[in-house]
């Protein structure tokens, strides 16, 4: 297994991976086609394919800086789920040695409980603190997601550092 980075919209690939994209993320939780154009041209932001052996098997939308890995989007294609790609994938991630934050819904219903499941046998630990992500599309609100780290909880520094990256770089881009 391998991440692909992709540093284009152009070609079969991004389109491929666009329709997984928009197939597993509710619309409020997507990028706008010009805002995705513009974040790719940003040196933390990395739209990485996950393929195994010429396979795409999934995506990882993260932006990495000198110190946390922030994972915007990471998905498996349906047809692939419960066949370890997600944790493969996350751990090719982890061996970066950087902590890594992502945010997932609060745990209210049997998927989202299943999806914090998976990310605490992947080694992941749910932070404390209230988190509203900003909203991805004009018209819309954000939302209150947990946020979860690698290899350990977040102390109150370091997740205030995340919400500026995000507010500031991630969500100003």
């Amino acid at each position: 297994m391998h991440f692909e980075r992709l540093q284009t919209q152009q070609g079969n690939l991004y389109l491929k991976a666009m329709e997984l994209y928009g197939a597993s993320f509710p619309p409020h939780e997507q990028r706008e086609a010009s805002s995705q154009a513009k974040i790719m041209e940003h040196g933390e932001y990395q739209f990485n394919l996950i393929c195994e052996e010429n396979e795409l098997v999934g995506i990882l939308l993260c932006w990495e800086t000198e110190g946390f890995i922030y994972v915007e989007h990471f998905c498996i294609d349906p047809e692939m789920r419960n066949q370890k790609y997600g944790q493969r994938a996350l751990e090719l991630l982890n061996r970066r040695k950087k902590p890594v934050i992502l945010e997932i819904d609060p745990p209210e219903d049997e998927v989202s409980a299943r999806r914090k499941g998976f990310y605490e046998r992947a080694g992941y630990a749910a932070n404390g603190f209230e988190h509203l992500h900003p909203p991805y599309r004009a018209g819309c609100g954000g939302h209150c997601l947990v946020v979860m780290s690698h290899p350990q909880r977040l102390i109150q520094a370091e997740y205030d550092a995340f919400d500026r990256y995000l507010k500031k770089t991630v969500m100003g881009s």
